[in-house]
C-alpha cells in the first residue's frame, strides 16, 4: 500500500512539473510576439494555494500601471474605512447646524444609490453653515494632464463635491440651447464654439461655450466643473431650497462633533472599481486621509498605507493620486500580484468578484474574455500607449490564480496588446 501512495504521489509530481514547464516554454514562446517586442511588458502569474509562482516575466520592473492604482485605492479604503461611507460631520450651536465634508463623493451624484445626506439636510429646522476645510487637496493630481479639464474623466477633486463635480448637458433636436443639469448652469452657457459640435469650458472659470445644436440626434456631454466654496454653498441652496451660509471663522469648539453615514462601502467601490470612476478613487484618498487625520490630502493616506500597511511590498512603489491619471505612478507586476493577496485575505472571493469587472460580464471588461463563464476577474488600467489588466484567473481545474500582465510604450493602439493578452491568459486557463 505504501508503494503504491509513492508511486501515485510520484507521477502525479511529474505531471504537475511536466505541466509547469510546458507553461512555460508555451509562455515563452508567446513572449516573442512581436508587439510584446515592440513593446515594454511584464508578466506575473502565481498559485496562492502552493504560495508558487507559475511564471515571471519581468515582474521586478516599474510600469505605468494607469487605473491599476485604483487596486491600492480600494485596499486603503478595506483597512481605513468602515461599512458605510461617512458623508459629512457636523455640530449644533444653539440654532445653528454647522457640517463640513469628509471628502464623500455620493451626494447627488447619479452613478451611486441615494446619499443620506439630502435627507438629512433638507429635514433639519437649524439654519445651515457650511464650514470649508482648513487644509485640503488642490484640485488636479501631480502630473494629471491640464488639458484634460473638458474631459468627464477629469473632474476636480474637493472637501464636499455634489452632483459628482460636473455639470451634465443634453442636446434636443429642436432645441439649439441645451439643457443643462443643475438648471443653474444654464446662464452659464454662451454661444461659441464654431468648428466644434461639444462644449468647451473656459479653463479658469464656469463659463461653458457651445455651439447652437442643428443636429438631428440628441446627445449628452458630461463637463466636469470648476469647484469652489462659493458654487457648493449655491448648488446646496439651490437644491435644498433654503439658504446656506459659508462660515468664515471656524468655531473654537467643535468637541460635540457626530457623523452622518451615506451610502455602503462597496456600492463605492463596485462603481469605482468596475466602471474606473477616476471621481470615486480620488476622493476616496481623501476619506481615508480625513480618517486617520485632520486633513483632506492624499499623501496622508497614500503615506499611511504604505507604511502602516504596506511596508512588506516587494519593491518600493512611487504611488501619487488615487485614480491612476498620474503618468508619476510607478509600480512592479510583482507588487500588484502581493497587493492582490492582501486584498484576496480581506475580501472574501465571492464578495471580492463581485465587486471587479468580470470578463464578459461587467465593467470596463464586458465585451472581452468572453466565455460561457467568466474565469476572469481583473481591473483594467489604460493610458495612451499603456495598458495593464491585474487580478484573479479561474482554469477549468477550478484553480484561482492571481496574475499582473502591464504593457508600456506600444506605439499603436491598444487593440493588439489586448488581443495577445488574451490568447495568452485564456491558454492558462484552458490548460493549467
Amino acid at each position: 500500500m505504501k508503494n503504491l501512495f509513492i508511486i501515485l504521489f510520484s507521477s502525479l509530481f511529474l505531471i504537475s512539473c511536466s505541466s509547469a514547464k510546458k507553461l512555460n516554454r508555451q509562455l515563452n514562446q508567446q513572449f516573442k510576439a512581436e508587439v510584446f517586442v515592440q513593446s515594454f511588458t511584464g508578466f506575473m502569474i502565481y498559485d496562492p494555494v502552493k504560495k508558487k509562482t507559475l511564471y515571471d516575466f519581468n515582474s521586478q520592473k516599474y510600469f505605468t500601471p494607469a487605473s491599476n492604482i485604483k487596486l491600492l485605492t480600494f485596499y486603503a479604503g478595506l483597512k481605513v474605512l468602515e461599512d458605510s461611507i461617512p458623508a459629512l460631520k457636523y455640530v449644533v450651536k444653539n440654532d445653528s447646524l454647522v457640517f463640513w465634508g469628509t471628502g464623500d463623493p455620493s451626494f447627488l451624484y447619479s452613478e451611486l444609490p441615494e446619499s443620506k445626506v439630502l435627507s438629512f439636510l433638507k429635514n433639519r429646522k437649524e439654519n445651515l453653515y457650511y464650514l470649508p476645510p482648513v487644509f485640503t487637496e488642490e484640485h488636479f493630481g501631480p502630473g494629471w494632464a491640464w488639458d484634460d479639464y473638458n474631459a468627464y474623466y477629469s473632474v476636480e477633486r474637493s472637501a464636499f463635491p455634489i452632483y459628482g463635480n460636473y455639470a451634465v448637458f443634453e442636446f434636443f433636436p429642436g432645441d439649439s440651447i441645451p439643457v443643462s443639469l443643475p438648471g443653474s448652469f444654464k446662464r452659464n452657457l454662451i454661444p461659441g464654439q464654431e468648428n466644434s459640435n461639444r462644449i468647451r469650458r473656459s479653463l479658469e472659470k464656469n463659463t461653458f461655450l457651445y455651439k447652437p445644436f442643428t443636429g438631428s440626434e440628441g446627445f449628452t456631454q458630461i463637463v466636469p466643473f470648476k469647484t469652489s466654496d462659493e458654487l457648493f454653498a449655491e448648488l446646496l441652496s439651490d437644491t435644498l431650497q433654503k439658504p446656506i451660509e459659508i462660515l468664515k471663522i471656524r468655531p473654537e469648539d467643535l468637541s460635540e462633533t457626530k457623523t452622518v453615514f451615506s451610502i455602503a462601502s462597496d456600492s463605492l467601490y463596485k462603481q469605482m472599481l468596475q466602471q474606473s470612476d477616476n471621481f470615486l478613487a480620488e476622493q476616496t484618498l481623501l476619506m481615508v486621509a480625513g480618517k486617520i487625520s485632520d486633513s483632506l490630502k492624499t499623501d496622508i493616506a497614500i503615506s499611511h498605507i504604505l507604511e502602516q500597511h504596506l511596508n512588506d511590498l516587494p519593491d518600493k512603489p512611487n504611488w501619487v493620486d488615487g485614480s491612476g491619471l498620474s503618468r508619476y505612478n510607478l509600480i512592479t507586476p510583482r507588487n500588484m500580484v502581493f497587493l492582490l493577496q492582501e486584498i484576496a485575505e480581506i475580501v472574501p472571493s465571492q464578495r471580492l468578484f463581485s465587486l471587479l469587472p468580470a470578463g464578459g460580464r461587467s465593467g470596463t471588461l464586458q465585451n472581452s474574455y468572453l466565455a460561457k463563464e467568466p474565469y476572469i476577474f481583473s481591473k483594467t488600467g489604460t493610458l495612451r500607449n499603456n495598458h495593464a489588466l491585474s487580478g484573479f484567473l479561474k482554469t477549468k481545474s477550478g484553480k484561482i490564480l492571481i496574475f499582473s500582465f502591464m504593457n508600456n510604450n506600444y506605439p499603436n493602439s491598444s487593440a493588439e496588446i489586448k488581443k495577445q493578452m488574451e490568447i495568452i491568459l485564456k491558454g492558462i486557463h484552458e490548460n493549467y
